[in-house]
């Protein structure tokens, strides 16, 4: 065993690579944070498997936005990432939508394509709220996650991983010099308790309160609004 991580990408410069090289490299410091564990105390839930990917990926962007060099590479910065906010909110909605509307109808009946068609474009007006000009019908079609059989709902856990991430960021503001010692336990714990055991433990915050995940959202307000100010005539 090499207790090496090996990223494997198509990478072509642009915001978007960068942000998946980060992403990748999150899952990698995941990894490594847990390298001198017992294997079977490595072996995390889906729900805290987007974590750390997407924490990397936020401080780069973060990092990116701020020392942008002009204003423009700042409002296309910015474009990336809610862009990318958009995506876990609303396109991963609408595949979760889908796909538990999927195994419901499977239970009494087969669909074909044409149905698959359907449910496709019905999950993605209600979460986009009917607000695109256009949906893609073959959108089930093109997307590997909804075929990996033995892991159902593979998509859910981006969404959570992506909101959990930012609240942890967000903890790390008052935290201080002490959150990195507290993010690799944290880190370390991930497949000996449950979410809310873990941000209870090492965040003392709880996930049932409403609070902590308007908090965890505030950043991406802030992203539309500082690019609406960027962008008005």
């Amino acid at each position: 065993m090499s207790n090496q991580s090996r990223v494997f990408m198509t990478y072509n410069g642009t915001p978007s690579s960068v942000q998946t090289l980060a992403h990748e490299l999150g899952h990698a410091y995941h990894q490594r944070a847990m390298g001198d564990m017992p294997y079977f105390s490595t072996r995390y839930s889906m729900s805290v498997a987007e974590t750390a990917s997407t924490l990397a990926e936020q401080l780069v962007a973060d990092a990116a936005v701020q020392e942008a060099a002009s204003e423009e590479e700042r409002i296309a910065l910015l474009d990336t990432k809610i862009n990318r906010s958009a995506a876990f909110f609303m396109n991963i909605h609408a595949r979760f939508l889908f796909e538990k509307r999927f195994y419901e109808r499977r239970k009494t009946e087969w669909l074909s394509a044409g149905a698959l068609k359907e449910l496709m474009v019905e999950a993605q007006k209600e979460a986009y709220h009917d607000q695109l000009s256009e949906y893609d019908p073959y959108f089930w079609a093109s997307k590997m996650h909804f075929f990996i059989t033995r892991v159902p709902f593979y998509n859910f856990p981006y969404t959570f991983g992506y909101l959990f991430s930012l609240g942890i960021l967000e903890h790390a503001k008052s935290a201080g010099s002490e959150f990195e010692s507290a993010y690799i336990d944290l880190l370390k714990d991930t497949a000996s308790m449950s979410v809310e055991d873990l941000s209870r433990k090492h965040l003392s915050k709880d996930l049932t309160d409403k609070q902590f995940w308007l908090d965890a959202a505030q950043p991406i307000v802030e992203d539309i609004e500082q690019f609406l100010k960027l962008t008005e005539a």
